[in-house]
């Protein structure tokens, strides 16, 4: 099984990211490992100290679902943590197989969050016609309630489909 080191990268216009290389190696026990930390104090961690605890709390946790199934997903390599609109946001660099996902909240008074994910894409509609049982805003994101558990298999399902999004459309030519 491939082992896939993920280091989380943030960048600015002004700060161009350091991209780090893929460790492709084979494991004895098959298990896979995982970095996924921000060793610094960066523009992205900032955006998420400024939420409420609760927030603040489910975003994190959201994070860390999309970096887990980055690593577990084939084809996916490297991925960089930026802003995108203010948002955190996270772009496969290496290979570029999918599409950006950003993490914000979507209305703080009522406890929501949103996954989003460019608006041109027909993202949305597939997680819609896979999963009936989860809110949408128009073409563009999965609203969630900060309060309840995360769907994780639902979600790991439509973080899986944004990370190999432009895999999908290549192989159609």
């Amino acid at each position: 099984m491939n082992i896939w080191k993920l280091k989380i990268i943030s960048s600015s216009k002004s700060n161009p990211p350091n991209l780090t290389e893929d460790v492709n190696n084979s494991s004895d026990n098959g298990s896979m490992a995982k970095t996924n930390e921000l060793t610094e104090f960066t523009e992205v961690t900032a955006v998420f100290e400024r939420y409420p605890e609760p927030i603040r709390d489910k975003l994190l946790e959201l994070r860390q679902l999309v970096l887990e199934t980055a690593v577990a997903t084939p084809g996916v390599g490297e991925i960089m943590e930026t802003l995108k609109w203010g948002q955190p946001s996270y772009l496969t660099v290496r290979p570029k197989s999918g599409t950006t996902i950003r993490l914000d909240a979507h209305n703080v008074e009522q406890g929501q969050i949103g996954l989003y994910v460019h608006c041109q894409t027909s993202l949305i509609d597939t997680f819609r016609q896979r999963h009936p049982n989860l809110t949408y805003e128009g073409s563009r994101a999965i609203i969630l309630n900060a309060q309840n558990e995360l769907p994780q298999e639902t979600l790991r399902d439509c973080i899986t489909l944004a990370l190999t999004y432009h895999q999908k459309h290549r192989k159609k030519f």
